[in-house]
């Protein structure tokens, strides 16, 4: 397996790539066309998350192996203002920015997996998995 690849993500373009290599590493592991636009839509929602309310931070993808069974691992990490309250962030409809308000629910529902910590004034960590059939 490779060495996980980091993402600068400042900018819309840096969303981009980190949907671009995300791709690619997922079709590494076999994953359909479909679940390849899941995963890229996936990423897509935390990495503007970043740009919008972070200005800065990072998308990490890796591989993982766990009982034989591989899936690609995304982290979304930024040191921004944090989030108020993760229980409304997470609810359907909610946004602080006038956006529809699925980025972090949509990408939970996406992923097989989904864990966010967030300290204001601190950041937050998104870790989102998707396990390969």
């Amino acid at each position: 397996m490779s060495s996980p690849r980091r993402i600068a993500i400042r900018h819309e373009s840096d969303i981009v790539e980190a949907r671009r290599e995300g791709r690619a590493l997922g079709e590494q592991l076999g994953f359909t066309r479909g679940e390849l636009t899941v995963i890229a839509t996936a990423i897509s929602e935390v990495a503007r998350n970043i740009v919008v309310y972070a200005k800065y931070g990072e998308v990490i993808l890796d591989v993982v192996e766990d009982r034989g069974r591989r899936c690609l691992v995304v982290v979304a990490r930024d040191e921004g203002p944090g989030i108020e309250d993760l229980t409304r962030a997470m609810s359907d409809g909610f946004s602080t920015a006038g956006g529809l308000g699925l980025g972090l629910p949509g990408a939970r529902r996406l992923m097989d997996d989904f864990e966010i910590v967030s300290e204001l004034g601190k950041g937050t960590v998104v870790t989102m998995k998707k396990w390969a059939r």
